[in-house]
């Protein structure tokens, strides 16, 4: 019996630090222009024609009244780019990472063989000020979270739109906790199998439990859809009462069981407002 009083013991004290490792934030304050609201991921693309994270993509979101989600990088002379991944041959076409571009450089670049640009932090922001909200992943590049965060949330400071901020980063959250605690900050999250994620086994084990929201504090939790069942999202919805967002949803039966959870739910590849045929 005295053993398994010292296990029970042991038991509830590993819950107890688990719940306490999963922290998150519920008063977060700007809820109301973002829920309730659809995002297009890296914009309404249609690809080949129209590609990821375009200013032409964004336009067709707003033409359709959605918000939108985006990826931010920092150039070497400090310009914020929006573009998804860090090496540029899947969306560019070219050798060689962005983060090493300077804005000249970024100039010359078209998307995934079309005519159109990659666009700027910038150009984005005035495309969607006081007509729709943002959903902002900062995507951060051989230790760069720092100036990247801070390059960010200087430009927002100037943004009167509405926006929530994410990364799969937690050192990027760390920043924004301590120099802007009023933006509305999310965790990406997902199950980093073996494999996918070019990171050590213990990073994975971390990100996948959200181990690291005791540091971070996150307003949102933004977990793929397809792994939204794990223990530590359900523990921090409902201990916590944390926010969702759900990505990326690809059919309307998706899209519609995220919102029916009550989160933010991001997509692409089909139309949500086109009516379904039973």
């Amino acid at each position: 019996m005295r053993v398994l009083a010292h296990v029970l013991l042991v038991l509830v004290l590993f819950f107890l630090l688990w719940f306490l490792l999963l922290r998150c934030r519920r008063s977060g304050r700007g809820w109301k222009k973002l829920l309730g609201v659809r995002y297009a991921h890296r914009g309404w693309h249609m690809k080949p024609a129209i590609p990821e994270n375009s200013l032409a993509a964004f336009r067709r979101a707003l033409d359709k009244g959605w918000g939108a989600e985006l990826d931010v990088h920092l150039l070497k002379d400090g310009t914020l780019a929006v573009f998804h991944d860090s090496d540029l041959r899947r969306c560019a076409g070219e050798e060689g990472d962005i983060e090493d571009l300077d804005r000249e450089g970024l100039a010359r670049l078209r998307l995934e063989g079309t005519e159109e640009p990659v666009p700027l932090f910038d150009e984005v922001l005035a495309l969607f000020e006081g007509k729709a909200p943002l959903i902002i992943e900062l995507k951060s590049h051989k230790g760069n979270y720092k100036a990247l965060t801070e390059a960010v949330i200087a430009r927002l400071d100037r943004y009167t739109g509405d926006y929530c901020v994410e990364s799969f980063d937690p050192r990027v959250l760390m920043v924004l906790r301590r120099e802007r605690p009023a933006i509305l900050r999310g965790q990406l999250a997902m199950d980093f199998r073996p494999g996918g994620e070019p990171l050590p086994g213990w990073q994975r084990f971390a990100l996948r439990n959200l181990l690291m929201n005791f540091l971070t504090v996150p307003d949102f939790i933004a977990y793929r859809f397809e792994d939204r069942q794990r223990l530590a999202l359900k523990l921090c919805r409902r201990v916590w009462g944390v926010k969702e967002a759900s990505w990326t949803l690809r059919s309307m039966d998706d899209l519609l069981t995220a919102e029916a959870a009550g989160a933010m739910p991001i997509f692409e590849c089909f139309d949500p407002d086109q009516k379904r045929e039973d």
